[in-house]
């Protein structure tokens, strides 16, 4: 059992489907909102999918506005950057990490797990 397996089995959450796999190239970025919060998916270059919160936790900027490369989104506003595997601050101006989601794929669709 996969570490969002295990939070799901706890009914910390529910799945809800994003899009379908093709919906986000390698190395991109796509916003989506669901019950009032804004989410970031990611899909890496390896084509691994990753969410956290869209928005910059330095000031109010949607991430999903901003610059994807390799495993870090940079903000649009003043250029920090975060591992969007991991959620990671990496560097000034943001200091506070951003709140990563569990993502699973099923039938080809993208699933995030939402509180």
């Amino acid at each position: 059992m996969n570490l969002a397996e295990k939070i799901a089995d706890t009914g910390a959450g529910r799945w809800v489907t994003v899009c379908s796999v093709e919906d986000i190239k390698p190395e991109d970025v796509r916003r989506w909102e669901f019950g009032g919060h804004i989410y970031a998916i990611f899909r890496s270059p390896e084509g691994e999918f990753y969410a956290t919160d869209d928005i910059c936790t330095h000031e109010h900027a949607h991430l999903s506005d901003g610059f994807v490369e390799g495993d870090c989104i940079e903000c649009p506003r003043h250029g920090g950057r975060f591992s969007y595997m991991t959620g990671e601050a990496l560097g000034a101006p943001v200091c506070i990490d951003l709140r990563t989601h569990p993502v699973r794929i099923e039938g080809g669709k993208i699933e995030v797990l939402v509180p």
